[in-house]
């Protein structure tokens, strides 16, 4: 079946938060991980079949659901995880917060790798825990762990948690095992408990690459273990607020029940319905999205590595390109290219200055007409 992404719908007048920031004015918005796609036929066609039951009272995840998620993720990713495993959350983000309410005491200390992910530099300081920052580094062209950095760190730094992104937002790093592996390493020898936001393990669009989640490396990294995922990345229904952690420890899992409850809502039930149409049969829509995205990161990359002052590596995942922009001498990049008519995320929430996060996903033609304006911006700031 073929997917038009190259006229996707008009959101310029609609109630996306997106399009709404710059809506009186002429910037085109690429910041928000906000794909601007239809949602896939399948989700969409079995959302209107569950309003058109008329009913919409409380409801738990039901059997066929699990089903769907757990042939899914072993389908996608090789990874064969049990149903009583699942921990069913409004958010990812609310799911790593309730995973640092875990890690020790208030003070403890929750390592994470930043530029990372805006809510999980927050997330410590939420819960009454300690943000470690262990920075990554640029090596041939390629965002990777400072190794050594780390191991200095952490004979001063005190850490009870490990706070993953794989695949990494925002540099677009698909983490392999070996580099897995030795996390794992730290986790066991440290005495870490692991959580890993995986919500953009179903957006490898590198083929020569592959997600592997850090549980599934065996069973000792398993039982220290909280794995976040959510459909909402892979096939954009990020509003529709359905997400759930995988938590093989039987204890582990209990208590993060408990630090949740009465904290967090149930998930809607279409969300739920939305997440058992993606994961059974939205498979189609995502392999024609790949291929898709996979050619605007590579127009990204040609254009931006050919302009003076700016530089970004491959995305081996993601809908998001990271870019560097230090040599550009501008004070605030994102400022810079908000006024020259693109809307982009600033690196500083991001935990590194001189950057600003690009969204490619998006039309063609739009993206086009944005990188003419990031081209047209450099230029006349090089000429003045």
């Amino acid at each position: 079946m073929p997917f038009d992404f190259d006229t996707p719908p008009d959101r310029s007048q609609s109630d996306s938060i997106k399009w709404r920031r710059y809506a009186n004015q002429d910037v085109l918005p690429l910041w928000v991980a906000d794909m601007d796609f239809a949602a896939p036929p399948a989700v969409l066609a079995a959302l209107q079949e569950r309003i058109a039951h008329g009913v919409l009272g409380y409801a738990h995840p039901w059997p066929s659901l699990l089903d769907a998620v757990v042939e899914g993720i072993a389908r996608d990713h090789a990874w064969h995880i049990e149903k009583e495993w699942i921990v069913w959350l409004p958010g990812v983000v609310q799911g790593f917060n309730l995973a640092c309410r875990l890690a020790g005491e208030p003070g403890d200390g929750v390592l994470t790798f930043p530029p990372i992910y805006p809510p999980m530099l927050l997330a410590p300081d939420n819960q009454q825990r300690r943000l470690v920052r262990s920075n990554l580094v640029l090596a041939g062209g390629r965002w990777e762990y400072d190794w050594d950095g780390l191991d200095a760190l952490l004979e001063t730094q005190r850490a009870r948690l490990l706070l993953l992104c794989n695949p990494h937002n925002p540099v677009g790093r698909t983490w392999s095992r070996e580099e897995l592996t030795r996390l794992a390493w730290h986790a066991e020898k440290h005495d870490w408990l692991i959580c890993s936001d995986d919500i953009h393990c179903g957006l490898v669009i590198d083929p020569t690459q592959r997600y592997v989640p850090i549980a599934s490396l065996d069973e000792a990294v398993a039982q220290r273990t909280i794995t976040l995922m959510a459909p909402s990345k892979t096939w954009n229904i990020p509003a529709l607020s359905s997400a759930f952690a995988i938590i093989p420890n039987a204890s582990l899992r209990k208590q993060y029940v408990a630090a949740g409850r009465g904290l967090l809502p149930d998930v809607n039930v279409l969300g739920l319905t939305a997440t058992e149409a993606a994961y059974r049969s939205g498979a189609p829509w995502r392999d024609a999205l790949l291929p898709y995205l996979l050619g605007n990161a590579r127009r990204v990359q040609e254009v931006i590595n050919a302009l003076p002052g700016l530089s970004c590596t491959a995305v081996e995942a993601t809908y998001l390109a990271w870019i560097d922009c230090r040599s550009l001498n501008q004070a605030s990049p994102q400022k810079f290219f908000e006024q020259h008519g693109v809307g982009l995320s600033d690196g500083r929430d991001f935990g590194m200055d001189g950057f600003v996060r690009l969204n490619f996903g998006c039309s063609r033609e739009l993206l086009e007409e944005a990188l003419r304006r990031i081209s047209l911006a450099v230029l006349a700031a090089q000429a003045g």
